[in-house]
Order: structure tokens, then C-alpha cells, then sequence
């Protein structure tokens, strides 16, 4: 048991491809599992479209799953209702992928850290001024940021703001989706190292969501590979990138760029991922797959245990 729990998570979208024609399912989350444990970074990867962020959604209960269940220390959050949602919301908190549009124009940084503060009542109003300073100190930001306004920072400092913001309510969990997408990679480095020591200072656990897997690599504990809304290998960070098992985790590792070469031939991932809506059968990944061979257009293969981790692949 962690601090959450995700089973038979399940998320389904209905879509129309024509006016008149019949509802189809997209299949964003796809019955997947997964254990986030107290104070420590899970990470969630894969290309673009594989459900990352509609997985970030659900753990944070903006959207309700179509089956399947999340439970935060123990509790089921679908039955979460009144004072325990509260609790909830206030215990879970999320870094966004785009500081520029997760800060309101209209907020002084002031406003916009001591808003949780006073929702959640969570100092007394004449000590707000003083916790909103020691929570941008935290983050490396003086206080002659107090009364400025979003469009006066770079995309660093908002990224700050937004971490002193999420940590106002001294949360149990924080999701960071893409929180460094956004920035340059100088800056990225500077966030990165905010969150490293977050982590080492605090028993703040993390839902951390990216494609950059150098940066998974360097922050994470575990991490699960996602394609097409399923988790196809699931192992302990440091297992996964000296061995990975699945031929797609293979070329997603050999396809990321390299400061220094290693002596392998770079592979470059081929094909395009195939619409959610249109999922082949089988194996999802057998149409780009280099090692694929006759069961995998036909049989899904189940996330078996295979050298102390998880991997969905018929080569095992």
C-alpha cells in the first residue's frame, strides 16, 4: 500500500468522427495499475497521446474514471464528498505544465500564494504576509516579488511561484505534470533542483509526468512506461535504464538524445502511435515494433513479473 493506490484504472472518452454516426470510445487510460509510495517520485512516461496527463487528471479527481478505483490513504477519492474532499484537495496539489497560463494576469504574487492559504485557513490572516516570504524564500524568490504581477517574470520565476503556491498547503502528494516543459533548458536545471531538494528536505511524495527521460532518470524512484493509455513496463528507475525489457521502452531510451555517446547505434522510434480510437489488435506496439513475431497481432500480452518488474511483451 503507498499513499495512492491506482487499480483497473479505466478512462474512456466517447467521440463522434462524423454528425450522424455512432459513438466510439477513445480509450485514454486503459486498465492500468499503480502504487505511489510515501515520499517518493513516481514517474509516468511515454510519447505524446499515451495518457500521461488523463492519468494526472483522475489522481487529482478533475475527471471522474470510467471504471476502475484511486485511493489516498486508503479512502476511495470517487466516494470523497464535503469536509474529506476538502482534506483531499488540500493534500494533493499539482505543479502545471504552463506557468504562463496557470497564473491568473490580474493576481499579485502576493494574492495569488496566499489564496490557498486563506481557503484553506490554513495561517491567520496577519501571518499571511509572513508565510507567503518564507514560502518564496524556499523557492529562491525575494521579497520585491510580493506585489509584482505575472507578465513582470520569466518563465523560471513563474514555475517558482507556482511550486510556493502548491506547497501553501503543505500537501502530501504533488503532481508535476511537464512541470519543465515549458523552460529553457538552463532553466529547467535551476526547477529541477528545486524539486531535488523538496524531495530531500520533505516527505512530499510525487506524481512526476515527462518525456524528458534523462530528467526521470535523475529524479525518480519508479517509473512506468505508458503507449496507448496501458503500462507496458513498470520497474525501479535505476533497473530500467541500465536493462530495459520491453522493445519499446528499448527505443524510447535509444531515441533520446545524448550529451556523450555510449557506443550504441541510436535508434529512432518508426511510424506514427496509432489513434486511441483505433488501437490495433494485440499488442498496441506491434506495428512500430522491431522484434515483433506471430502472436503479437493477435494476443494482448498480459503485465507479467519478469526480473523483478512488470513488462507487457510476448518475448517474455
Amino acid at each position: 500500500m503507498g499513499i495512492i493506490d491506482v487499480a483497473d484504472l479505466k478512462k474512456y472518452f466517447p467521440v463522434k468522427r462524423k454528425a450522424f454516426a455512432k459513438h466510439e470510445w477513445l480509450k485514454a487510460v486503459d486498465d492500468i495499475n499503480f502504487s505511489i509510495k510515501d515520499g517518493a517520485v513516481f514517474a509516468l512516461v511515454g510519447e505524446s497521446g499515451s495518457g500521461k496527463s488523463t492519468v494526472a487528471r483522475l489522481v487529482l479527481k478533475l475527471i471522474q474514471p470510467t471504471s476502475g478505483k484511486i485511493v489516498f490513504r486508503g479512502k476511495n477519492i470517487g466516494e470523497l464528498k464535503g469536509d474529506s474532499l476538502r482534506e483531499f484537495r488540500k493534500s494533493v496539489q499539482i505543479i502545471f505544465q504552463d506557468p504562463f497560463s496557470s497564473l491568473n494576469p490580474r493576481m499579485t504574487v502576493l494574492d495569488t500564494i496566499s489564496e490557498p492559504l486563506k481557503i484553506h485557513k490554513v495561517v491567520k490572516r496577519s501571518e499571511l504576509k509572513d508565510k507567503v516570504v518564507s514560502l518564496l524564500r524556499s523557492v529562491g524568490l525575494q521579497t520585491d516579488v510580493l506585489n509584482r504581477y505575472p507578465h513582470e517574470f520569466s518563465g523560471g520565476q513563474k514555475q517558482r511561484i507556482c511550486i510556493a503556491r502548491a506547497l501553501a498547503v503543505s500537501p502530501e502528494v504533488i503532481v508535476a505534470d511537464e512541470p519543465l516543459s515549458a523552460l529553457d533548458v538552463s532553466i529547467q536545471a535551476q526547477i529541477l533542483n528545486i524539486l531535488q531538494e523538496l524531495k530531500r528536505q520533505s516527505s512530499i511524495s510525487f506524481l512526476f509526468i515527462s518525456h524528458e527521460l534523462r530528467v526521470v532518470q535523475y529524479f525518480s524512484d519508479e517509473v512506468a512506461v505508458m503507449y496507448l493509455g496501458k503500462i507496458i513496463e513498470y520497474s525501479k528507475v535505476d533497473e530500467l535504464f541500465s536493462n530495459p525489457l520491453h522493445p519499446y521502452t528499448i527505443e524510447l531510451l535509444s531515441s533520446a538524445p545524448k550529451i556523450k555517446s555510449d557506443g550504441r547505434k541510436r535508434e529512432i522510434l518508426k511510424g506514427d502511435v496509432p489513434s486511441p480510437i483505433d488501437i490495433p489488435p494485440g499488442c498496441p506496439f506491434h506495428p512500430r515494433c522491431p522484434k515483433r513475431f506471430e502472436p503479437c497481432d493477435k494476443e494482448v500480452p498480459l503485465l507479467k513479473d519478469i526480473q523483478r518488474r512488470l513488462v507487457s511483451c510476448h518475448l517474455f
